[in-house]
Formats: structure tokens, sequence, C-alpha cells
């Protein structure tokens, strides 16, 4: 599928759903999904269906999500994101709605990057505030979607000297997620941190420092392990030190 194409379908669905001419919508999407279209491809399709009214789009989004096609969430993702600027922390909501419904980990990571991640990106603040509950949700993908969201902030940031107070503020936030037991969202903590140690390793360093004297070693060894994969040499062999190893 070509760019334009990917527009094109995107429109006609739109305005299928915005009809709520579900069935035809549904058709004209689903051959995408079964060639394995490029994920920017299945984005673009997802922005431009995120442009219709809000209730015709959820109802929509909910019977993508129940076919449970792999780019059928980078299509949520990508239409949800249209909804920032309408319906901010219901898109939050939404989110979670779906990665608790999909209960797999590549849904939560395309979620994850696409709403938590975006959000903080473009709407720092409002995003963690709300991701606030998520932090300590019964449901371990949603725990997981925070570290996820963590890692494409600091992709997208790349250690930029205007983002230097954000990442301090983002790494007190996932403080109390050190102690993550679940393999989840462990590996969702540890990717997030593997990468904001790629941009900001001053500040994980100091921050892996402080939560080994206050807890010791991780519950889980993957988030120690990934936290360290993008330090300095240097930097590894004293957080080791500290944590015993």
């Amino acid at each position: 599928m070509l760019t334009k194409e990917a527009r094109d379908i995107g429109e006609k669905v739109k305005d299928c759903v915005q009809d709520r001419s579900y069935s035809k919508a549904r058709s004209l999407l689903m051959p995408a999904f079964d060639r394995r279209t490029p994920f920017p491809m299945l984005r673009l399709v997802g922005s431009a269906v995120g442009n219709a009214s809000l209730d015709c789009v959820n109802t929509f989004l909910d019977q993508i999500a129940e076919t449970g096609a792999i780019g059928g969430w980078v299509v949520i993702a990508s239409a949800l994101q249209m909804q920032f600027e309408r319906d901010f922390f219901a898109v939050f909501e939404r989110c979670k709605k779906y990665i608790v419904a999909a209960d797999v980990w590549y849904a939560t990571d395309m979620l994850g990057e696409g709403i938590p991640g975006q959000g903080l990106v473009d709407y720092f603040e409002d995003s963690l505030s709300a991701l606030d509950s998520w932090v300590g949700d019964a449901n371990p993908w949603v725990r997981r979607a925070v570290g996820v969201g963590m890692h494409f902030w600091a992709k997208r940031s790349q250690g930029s000297s205007g983002n230097q107070t954000q990442a301090d503020r983002l790494l007190e936030f996932i403080e109390p997620m050190y102690a993550e037991a679940d393999m989840k969202a462990a590996k969702g903590v540890g990717w997030g941190l593997k990468t904001m140690g790629k941009y900001y390793p001053t500040r994980v360093e100091r921050w892996l420092v402080k939560q080994i004297q206050t807890h010791g070693r991780p519950p889980r060894a993957v988030v120690l392990h990934k936290a360290l994969a993008y330090l300095p040499v240097e930097a590894k062999q004293r957080i080791q030190d500290e944590a015993g190893s």
C-alpha cells in the first residue's frame, strides 16, 4: 500500500464511519489487515478515521478491537490520537480498555506508544495525571504500558537540553514501578529505563543508585538488566557494585 492509497482508504472508511455504515467501513479496512500493511500506512488510515465524530469513531474502534487483528491496534492508536484535543482524559481510559481486552504484549506496546507515549510527548503534565492510576493498576499490561510510554517519550526527546527537567519528572513518576514483580509489566519498565538510559544516562544512573540504596535489587532482574544496557561502562560498574553483583 502506498501513501496515497492509505490516505484514500482512510477517507473512505472515515466517511462510512461518520454515516454509521460500519459494515462497509470494515469491508474497506479488513484487506489492509489481511495483507500485513506497513504500520506507517495503517497510521495514516487511523488518523483519517479518527477525524469522524467521537461516538461514531468509538463504536467503530470497538468493532476493530473485536477482530483482534494486529494492524487493528495501530489503527486504533492513531485514531485515538486524533481525539486528544477533543476528549483528552477519556482517550486514556479508552486506551486502557483496549489494552485490557487485548491481553497481549504487542497490542499493549502499540497502544502504549500511541497514547501514553505520544501523550507524554505532546501533553506531558496532563499525560502524567492521566497515567497516575495506571502505575498501580491491577492489570499488568496496563502497568507495562507506562514503561512503554516512557520509552517512546525518551526516543522522541533524545536527550535534548530542554527535556532534562521532564526526564527527572518521569523518573520520579515511575519510582513505584522499580519494585514491579510481574514479568509482563517489569519488561515494560525495563524497556522504558533502557531508552531513558540511552539519552539521559547521568539521570538514570543517579535514579538507579537511589532506588538500590532505598529498596535493594529490584524483584525482577530484567528491570536492572535493561536499565544498564546503554549506560557507560563506568556507570554500569558503579551500579553493579552498589547492587552487590
